[in-house]
């Protein structure tokens, strides 16, 4: 990986991106956008009108076209791309961008992209090649839509799913300017030696919460969030894929409750942007 020097000075990642050591600062990414119409407008409006601070893009998807109209019409809407080798729909079976001959190991036997029961296998025979090929595809259709993303993250998979393709990702960060989302310890632990902010406590996916009481518990996580840099991925929707799940998600970011507690505990919210802004700053220096 050609990323910043390993032996940067320690600094926590409120100081590199110029914010006070003891701010409590937190990252809503409304990830899936893309996915369906429903989603889109349901993330927009999180964003426009909730809590949330910015989003994923999977560009692979049926609705990532007019997620990409979305985004060209607001600007001022942050968002990353939610790097996509994995399909966790039955509803339309999500192809890749690159040719499937020239990318046959991110292909099930029925020639599609795997479903997440069958992560390990796609884990195991993945060239990197080949996920080199397919990640490149996913950027450039972004980049060549006019649009300029954040950051990178990948779907279904928790840091790239392997070591060498969360260095992969990295190294086209670099390239192309962006930033990572990192979470797993080895590759916060990478980062951070390398003098770029990551996140510092325990990363939260919404669907890891229990649909019933889920309200009240995103509620004890804001009053309970720690100083430094943390990170929520979160699924908003209305209502035609994982309802549930979707749905509560969108009402808590879209709640007046959500807004008083950010206010009164002094909560600072941002997106990647601003995260980019401090890896360019990194690249530069290495």
């Amino acid at each position: 990986m050609n990323v910043p020097a390993a032996d940067a000075p320690a600094a926590s990642s409120n100081e590199r991106l110029g914010l006070a050591p003891e701010a409590r600062v937190l990252i809503v990414n409304c990830d899936d956008f893309g996915m369906y119409p429903a989603i889109n407008a349901a993330v927009v409006q999180s964003i426009e009108e909730g809590i949330g601070t910015s989003c994923s893009l999977m560009v692979p998807c049926p609705g990532a076209a007019h997620a990409m109209a979305l985004l060209r019409w607001r600007p001022q809407i942050p968002f990353g791309i939610h790097l996509t080798l994995v399909c966790d729909t039955d509803r339309d079976r999500w192809r890749p961008l690159t040719a499937k001959e020239r990318v046959p190991s991110l292909l099930d036997d029925d020639g599609e992209l795997f479903a997440p029961a069958q992560v390990p296998e796609l884990l195991a025979r993945a060239r990197l090649d080949e996920v080199e090929l397919e990640f490149r595809a996913q950027i450039d259709a972004v980049m060549d839509a006019g649009l300029t993303p954040t950051h990178l993250d990948w779907h279904c998979l928790a840091d790239g799913g392997r070591a060498d393709i969360f260095d992969l990702t990295v190294t086209l960060a670099q390239e192309y300017g962006l930033a990572t989302r990192a979470w797993l310890e080895r590759g916060t632990d990478l980062l951070r030696r390398r003098g770029v902010p990551v996140v510092e406590h325990e990363f939260l996916d919404s669907f890891g919460l229990d649909v019933e009481g889920k309200q009240a518990r995103y509620a004890e996580l804001l009053r309970e969030l720690p100083a430094g840099l943390s990170e929520w991925a979160v699924h908003p929707g209305l209502g035609d894929e994982d309802a549930r799940v979707r749905c509560t998600d969108h009402e808590f970011l879209m709640s007046q409750r959500a807004r008083d507690i950010v206010c009164e505990e002094g909560i600072v919210l941002i997106d990647h942007g601003l995260l980019r802004e401090a890896w360019r700053r990194s690249y530069r220096h290495s």
